[in-house]
């Protein structure tokens, strides 16, 4: 693929907003004005409540790994990365209204880098599901940590083994201050007893409604292990994001947000590998691993104390093209698994983009 299908810059669209965009790590969000929400639900049919806040999510091509983004020697993005993100995610949020399992918040998809959602209360929680043992958890494991997230495993598991029940390791979305038993930083873990201790600090109105988000983190994940299994792969562990949202007929729910179930937010292993006790990723955790056998000093990628040396170093220090390259083709080959079709190939995506916001949306101001 050529750079000019690749997009890096997704924050830059000339779109009439009610209130400055939001650019992450990998999308940018534009939050609608009130009057092209309520017109864009008339036009559109969406099944949302009329006076529902609407924004437009534009995925980039952007790699980030360890908090950092990073670049190769001739690519500052992946090429089809964000293609292939969106179309498996909107397939994931198709199944799950499918299976009849909470509501999401993916209202079209007008270009394979857009989405038109309704928008929604972040809960201040990562919702992390793990099926076995590997990455960050077993690193504590390994260095004798037996108490993870305010769960407790037992002595003598091993690499890789699976879990007999799922796992439900939830972190902080954000730094969340003031609490007693939760550290004031980012991604810090949370405890079954602090989570519901203090629920109404990370957004959730009820204990009910926390209930609510641990079975809709649990039917989700089933789910999508299902499907994968279909096609001899294993959902390794995965992260949902929850937000609170106007129903159609008054009152508020508890929806998806973000993405799920994709190779960003989800490891995937094959089953034969491991079966065979040797698991290659088929995620954004290949690029993890390749990093770090790439650097000399791997602890400057695994400690947060050294995010600014970190950061400092990926914007110094492209990697081999080859990175880009081999995660490029395995993002495109889980797409196509998944939704069992190739994906279209991205040209001038900003410019598409923009056309189409424009002639359809009347979003271009």
């Amino acid at each position: 693929m050529s750079e000019q299908s690749v997009l890096t810059v997704s924050d830059d669209l000339p779109l009439a907003v009610a209130r400055p965009v939001h650019s992450g790590k990998v999308r940018s969000v534009y939050f609608l004005r009130p009057e092209d929400s309520r017109r864009l639900i008339q036009e559109r049919g969406y099944p949302v409540a009329p006076h529902s806040d609407l924004a437009v999510m534009v995925i980039s091509d952007r790699l980030s790994a360890f908090d950092c983004l990073w670049h190769s020697e001739s690519l500052a993005g992946v090429p089809g990365k964000g293609a292939a993100l969106n179309a498996i995610a909107a397939h994931w949020f198709e199944s799950f209204g499918q299976a009849q399992l909470a509501p999401h918040h993916l209202l079209e998809m007008p270009h394979p880098m857009v989405w038109i959602v309704r928008q929604a209360k972040p809960l201040m929680i990562e919702a992390i599901a793990r099926r076995y043992l590997t990455g960050s958890l077993w690193r504590a494991y390994a260095q004798g940590e037996r108490v993870i997230g305010g769960v407790t495993l037992p002595d003598g598991l091993k690499q890789y083994q699976r879990f007999s029940e799922l796992l439900f390791t939830p972190s902080t979305k954000g730094v969340v201050r003031g609490l007693r038993d939760v550290p004031e930083t980012d991604d810090a873990p949370l405890s079954p007893a602090a989570l519901r201790s203090h629920y109404q600090a990370f957004g959730l109105q009820s204990e009910a409604q926390l209930d609510a988000c641990v079975t809709a983190l649990r039917s989700g994940f089933e789910c999508i292990e299902r499907s994968l299994a279909q096609h001899g792969e294993l959902l390794v562990d995965t992260k949902f994001e929850f937000g609170i949202a106007p129903t159609l007929h008054g009152g508020e729910e508890l929806i998806y947000m973000d993405e799920v179930g994709t190779p960003d937010s989800s490891r995937i292993w094959r089953q034969d590998d491991w079966q065979r006790g040797q698991p290659k990723e088929h995620s954004k955790e290949q690029f993890r691993e390749a990093l770090m056998a790439w650097v000399e000093d791997r602890d400057m990628l695994l400690d947060p104390a050294r995010m600014t040396e970190r950061s400092a170093f990926a914007k110094a220090n492209p990697v081999p093209d080859t990175f880009f390259e081999d995660l490029s083709h395995t993002y495109a080959a889980q797409a196509e698994r998944i939704l069992g079709s190739a994906l279209p190939a991205m040209e001038r995506p900003r410019e598409r983009i923009l056309d189409i916001l424009s002639e359809r949306f009347g979003l271009v101001s």
